[in-house]
């Protein structure tokens, strides 16, 4: 069972700049995760991911916006997260957060063990410490 945290304003902040990125940006077939990550400074940086026709060089949301971050001079997280943007043919409204794939739970960690990630866990949602989501790190 994960350990959890409820959420604060800053947070539902963060998920709206993720959203905000992807629904400017989103093109069906190359772009539809947005992702937003919130420096130890305060300051937020969104992105969105990167599809390839081959999908292991995609790029994913959280590392385009880390990569961004750290571009800009900010090099310490405090939360990230990502949203995923309903393509034309599902009958979805709006955008959901999406937790992180495997690959990025890795990235999250090798730049701090201490970063908080915003999932959707048990019907609402939380934030947790990305090693939550990462038992026994390589």
């Amino acid at each position: 069972m994960l350990k959890t945290k409820p959420l604060e304003n800053k947070d539902y902040e963060l998920i709206k700049e993720a959203e905000k990125v992807i629904e400017t940006n989103y093109v069906y077939g190359r772009h539809h995760i947005g992702a937003a990550v919130r420096s130890k400074t305060g300051t937020i940086f969104s992105a969105v991911h990167v599809e390839a026709n081959v999908g292991r060089i995609t790029v994913c949301g959280e590392a385009m916006a880390i990569g961004k971050s750290i571009s800009e001079g900010e090099h310490e997280f405090e939360t990230i997260v990502a949203v995923a943007h309903p393509h034309p043919h599902e009958n979805i409204e709006k955008c959901w957060v999406v937790s992180p794939c495997g690959m990025c739970r890795e990235l999250i960690s090798d730049y701090g063990k201490d970063i908080e990630v915003i999932i959707f866990y048990k019907n609402e949602l939380v934030k947790c410490n990305i090693l939550e989501l990462l038992p026994e790190k390589y």
